[in-house]
């Protein structure tokens, strides 16, 4: 089923913010919207995205590697990405990955057994000076948590467990 079959009302809104001799500029909202339901882009959405935007492909494979935001394979219900740079890393984003990885039982890129969380290192969320920090990408939306330990964080996920959100199969 292709995006506009599936949200129409939503297609058409994101387009209307963009003229239309340059709704390419709307490819990252499209790529959003066809990400939410599964939680990642499989390559008939980003071929489905491509021809309404009027890009080849290519272009739209481009920008899923390229940004954090997207995902072009099924991972977690959530993603943790981990901000791992070097300002980051001065401030112990490195040691906090690696303690996180060990007590979830995973490698960065990983997703724990249960299907619930994937945890990725990524480079600039921009909030270095409040390191260890991570953002997280799950059914909820985006939110960032800064000035982490891995405690705080084993118990935002456990939160996060018992929201009563199903975990996708």
């Amino acid at each position: 089923m292709s995006l506009e079959t599936k949200y129409p009302n939503e297609v058409k809104q994101i387009l209307s913010k963009y003229p239309p001799e340059h709704k390419r500029a709307a490819v990252m909202p499209l790529l959003y919207l066809a990400q939410r339901e599964e939680g990642y882009l499989t390559r008939a959405a980003m071929q489905d995205v491509a021809q309404i935007v009027g890009i080849t492909e290519t272009d739209v494979a481009a920008l899923v590697g390229f940004y954090t935001l997207y995902h072009d394979k099924k991972g977690g219900k959530y993603h943790m990405q981990v901000c791992t740079d070097l300002p980051c890393a001065l401030r112990g984003a490195e040691e906090f990955m690696s303690s996180l990885c060990d007590r979830l039982g995973v490698k960065a890129g990983e997703t724990t057994q249960d299907g619930f969380l994937t945890v990725e290192a990524v480079t600039c969320l921009a909030a270095c000076n409040k390191a260890p920090m991570f953002q997280t990408q799950g059914p909820d939306g985006i939110k960032y948590h800064e000035n982490m330990t891995v405690d705080r964080t084993m118990e935002l996920i456990s939160v996060l467990r018992r929201s009563g959100r199903e975990v996708r199969e």
